[in-house]
């Protein structure tokens, strides 16, 4: 039936190409079957262009939201037809270069495969490893550029004059560091870089002993100061305190001789040897006096004995020079040895020590080895005799003589209160001036000299010592029975 009404219309249509008897229009042709003539006449055509401006209007809105999608769509589908060619060659190419693909991709699972050993894969283990610890690896390489400026931060505190406030903390610091640095060598002994660092460690840690003995040949150095250098270089330079103990207990084992322990090393001989340069830097000072009682003693070679005796004012110089001499010596020599005996108690002479001694002289004749303190003190009792023997004759007024002669014997006392008196070698130093041939005076004269500058000092002494009791009005009659008995 609508095929009949379809042919029945088809001569009235204005547009007959783009009609075809399609699903669509054999189902409108079939609603118009069910259609009165009154509904085809009134109400069909108002519904038909009610459908079509509805139609339009959706066509419009749609033209004007998706306009751009369209011209696109319109030109990529215009471009359809050129790129298909193209994609299908390009297809025909991957399909090709496939097996080609396969078969590098089952060579490179060969060659890099975990199962074997590849060098390859080792190199980028080790740089993947790099570059996770990298900032560890950093760290690690700035520990000898931290050291070196907390070294340098230490040798500015110590040319500073608050020594102790401002280095007790930059010396643990370094001594941190190096500690952290040589139990990564102990933890990594086959690293090369670790064993780099350890010795640019080794370098500052050298550099920083330097500075502490540099500072023990400080001229103002206190005993606090001293303790303090003395402990850090304990444990910079271990080796200084392990030296003499371990010889000595070597010795002592292998002979089977027991000997005084010495837990100090060479701390003691180096605490010794930069005293000494002290003492030395202090005396050269009085290089200007020197060179004066140097010509005093030129001209008393070359003059006779009457004429030096006649000369007023012969031996002024050397005996300035000779009384700043044994003030300074005086001073340090006591600083010194109390000094030493405050900071190494262990390596000093014990009753035991002696015992031993003896007991190992008569087995060896090297063993034990003597005190540090006794043979620097003989050094300078020795020092300060030659200096004696060598000016004094120049001093030809008697009061003077006897004035430096008693200042000596002070210093010996001084000293003798920490078990270092000289006393007795100034007998000895007398009895060689006596025999001079430069000095006027005789044997006898020379020996009356040395036993009135002994009275006078015994006198001196004891009454220093009654005055420092504080006995008060008695002291005076003290003092004036030590004369009585000394006269």
């Amino acid at each position: 039936m609508s095929s009949d009404l379809f042919d029945l219309l088809k001569p009235h249509l204005h547009d007959r190409s783009t009609l075809t008897n399609d699903q669509h229009t054999a189902a409108y042709l079939n609603r118009l079957h069910t259609l009165s003539l009154s509904d085809l006449t009134n109400t069909e055509p108002e519904s038909l262009q009610h459908a079509a401006q509805s139609h339009l209007r959706n066509l419009q809105a749609l033209s004007k939201r998706s306009h751009k999608a369209v011209i696109s769509s319109y030109s990529h589908l215009a471009n359809l037809a050129s790129l298909l060619p193209g994609l299908r060659v390009e297809s025909t190419k991957l399909h090709e270069g496939i097996p080609d693909l396969e078969n590098a991709a089952t060579e490179f699972a060969k060659k890099y495969d975990r199962s074997t050993e590849n060098a390859v894969l080792d190199r980028r283990k080790k740089a993947m490893l790099l570059a996770r610890n990298v900032d560890r690896i950093t760290d690690v390489l700035e520990l000898p550029t931290l050291l070196s400026s907390t070294v340098s931060s230490a040798q500015n505190a110590a040319t500073a004059t608050n020594v102790a406030s401002s280095s007790t903390t930059t010396y643990a610091s370094a001594l941190d560091l190096h500690a952290h640095i040589k139990r990564l060598n102990t933890l990594y002994p086959q690293s090369e870089l670790v064993g780099d660092i350890s010795k640019q460690a080794e370098a500052e840690i050298d550099k920083l002993a330097t500075i502490l003995i540099t500072s023990l040949q400080s001229p103002s150095l206190k005993l606090a100061a001293a303790m303090r250098t003395i402990g850090w270089l304990r444990r910079v330079a271990p080796d200084l305190a392990d030296d003499i103990s371990s010889t000595k207990s070597t010795n002592s084992d292998s002979f089977g001789v027991g000997s005084q322990k010495n837990e100090d090393g060479a701390l003691g001989l180096l605490f010794l040897n930069c005293r000494l340069y002290s003492l030395h830097n202090t005396l050269g000072a009085l290089e200007p006096l020197r060179e004066l009682a140097e010509q005093e003693t030129s001209r008393r070679q070359t003059l006779s004995s009457q004429t030096k005796s006649t000369t007023n004012g012969f031996g002024v110089q050397s005996e300035r020079y000779l009384k700043r001499f044994i003030e300074i010596f005086r001073e340090q020599s006591f600083a010194i040895t109390s000094m030493y005996k405050n900071i190494f108690p262990s390596g000093l002479p014990t009753a035991e020590g002696l015992e031993v001694e003896k007991a190992s002289q008569s087995k060896d004749l090297l063993l034990p080895l003597p005190s540090p303190l006794a043979s620097f003190t003989l050094h300078l009792a020795d020092l300060l005799t030659d200096t004696l023997r060598e000016y004094l004759p120049n001093v030809t007024d008697q009061s003077a003589r006897e004035s430096l002669l008693t200042q000596v014997l002070y210093c010996a006392s001084s000293l003798g209160r920490l078990g270092a008196d000289f006393g007795m070698m100034v007998a000895l130093l007398e009895e060689e001036l006596a025999t001079d041939t430069d000095l006027s005076t005789a044997d006898g004269d020379a020996e009356k000299e040395w036993v009135q500058v002994m009275k006078k000092h015994r006198v001196q002494a004891s009454r220093l010592e009654v005055l420092a009791r504080g006995v008060g009005t008695t002291g005076r009659k003290a003092s004036m029975e030590v004369d009585s008995q000394t006269s």
